[in-house]
């Protein structure tokens, strides 16, 4: 009975004895803030029920970027520059291997070309003749004798008007040396072009020389410098209303040489006025 006493205590003591390093554990991992139910102490107690799921939120939808809309390329547009390319591409081989069967190719290729754009022409054409507004040759100056012969009058009668209009308020201003030979057969043209459209002319000697069919010749009075004229004989036309003069040329002109110029500077200066308000003259 005894020993059944002596055993009872001393499994009780071993069992206390045990408890405490576990208690003394516990102790210590509550006091540095280690929970002893970690992975590493649990034992095999390291099951633990599952988790209940958590609802998902879906992630939001990203709208795929909507591709810009490219307008469609017409056939008649991807098959000429298909055809480009192929001519390029034939034309290089045959240059660069000038056999027979290349550079037949090749002018095979150009001959279709050739012959569409022919027909491009001559369908061109047959529209402009239908259509006066599309054919330039009923605009401007005519290839044909006889329409030719009828623009140059009513060119002329225009001409006319316009120099008559001009002169009005305009002069040519003439630059001359009396050494100058060129200046001397200048002078007579001038001085027919002043008769036939009144137009004032005025004489300016650049040296103090004289020209006889030009007697009332001025002496220079500064207008060389501020002209620049550094080479005679010289036309100017001058507008003295608003002080504006510009060349017309240098050297020995014709007078229908005369009239066009003067005619298309003219010209230039009203549909520069009429466009001054606009940035792309239409």
């Amino acid at each position: 009975m005894k020993l059944t006493i002596f055993a009872w205590l001393a499994c009780l003591h071993a069992g206390i004895a045990l408890a405490q390093p576990g208690e003394e554990l516990a102790r210590q991992t509550a006091f540095v803030g280690i929970s002893s139910e970690t992975p590493s102490r649990r034992g095999w107690h390291f099951y633990d029920d599952p988790l209940a799921d958590l609802p998902v939120k879906p992630l939001p939808k990203v709208s795929p970027r909507s591709a810009l809309a490219t307008p469609a390329v017409r056939p008649e547009l991807e098959r000429f520059r298909q055809l480009q390319r192929e001519v390029e591409e034939v034309r290089a081989i045959a240059i660069i291997r000038p056999t027979e069967e290349n550079v037949r190719r090749y002018m095979e290729l150009e001959s279709r070309v050739v012959r569409n754009a022919s027909q491009f022409a001559d369908l061109a054409q047959r529209i402009a003749w239908a259509n006066p507004d599309l054919d330039p040759s009923t605009r401007g100056r005519p290839v044909n004798a006889s329409a030719l012969e009828a623009y140059e009058e009513s060119q002329a009668r225009t001409r006319g008007s316009t120099l008559a209009a001009l002169a009005n308020d305009h002069a040519l201003i003439f630059f001359f040396r009396g050494d100058c030979g060129y200046c001397h057969k200048m002078a007579p043209l001038l001085n027919a072009f002043r008769q036939r459209y009144s137009f004032p002319l005025i004489a300016v000697s650049v040296d103090g020389g004289s020209i006889p069919s030009l007697p009332m010749a001025r002496a220079d009075n500064g207008i060389v410098r501020a002209l620049k004229v550094a080479q005679v004989p010289a036309v100017f036309l001058a507008e003295p209303f608003t002080g504006r003069i510009l060349p017309v040329g240098f050297g020995v002109l014709s007078e229908s040489q005369l009239v066009e110029r003067i005619m298309a500077l003219t010209d230039r200066q009203r549909s520069m006025a009429s466009q001054a308000g606009l940035f792309w003259p239409n």
